[in-house]
């Protein structure tokens, strides 16, 4: 809660990476809050009020994933509306905008998308920011397994990661002024 929190102030992008995560770790603890409150909360280093903060926010998102349907697979509406967010920002500064330097960010990851689209069982219809999130979040996992990352991959997602953290300034200048 507290790192989502944060995130989702400073960098929308990882705040959505961070929510795909927890999502990921409560359909592990098969969306008990039990095992959430045992494996998570417990060992966290917060005070008895921000460990009931905590049990609360997690208790809430299961809720919300048994309520949506999202428990087996798929995201939260809040997680799928931070994504929206970050889609119509890329099309504006594309189409509208014509913000030069997003235009050339995402020029390069262009051919990287479509290796990883033809790669991934992603859908042809899926967004270029979703696409280059879902390539980010891979190799995210993969970290965590220890596994090996080839060059190639590190270079690709390079470049996503260029895009999305320019997009994700982006917005969060665009909030600040709002």
């Amino acid at each position: 809660m507290f790192i989502a929190r944060e995130k989702r102030k400073e960098n929308l992008a990882e705040y959505i990476l961070y929510m795909w995560q927890v999502e990921d770790m409560l359909r592990a603890f098969r969306m008990d809050i039990r095992q959430v409150e045992q494996h998570v909360i417990l060992p966290s280093r917060v005070d008895e009020a921000g460990r009931a903060a905590l049990l609360e926010w997690y208790d809430n998102l299961i809720e919300m994933a048994r309520k949506e349907g999202v428990t087996g697979k798929g995201h939260l509406q809040v997680v799928k509306n931070a994504l929206n967010e970050l889609l119509e920002l890329h099309l504006y500064l594309l189409l509208q905008e014509g913000d030069p330097l997003y235009r050339r960010l995402h020029a390069e990851a262009l051919p990287h998308l479509a290796a990883f689209r033809q790669k991934s069982t992603a859908a042809e219809e899926t967004p270029d920011v979703e696409l280059a999130l879902q390539a980010l979040y891979g190799q995210l996992i993969l970290r965590l397994q220890k596994r090996e990352i080839y060059s190639s991959t590190r270079q690709a997602t390079g470049t996503f990661s260029r895009m999305l953290a320019y997009l994700a300034a982006k917005y969060k200048q665009i909030e600040e002024t709002n």
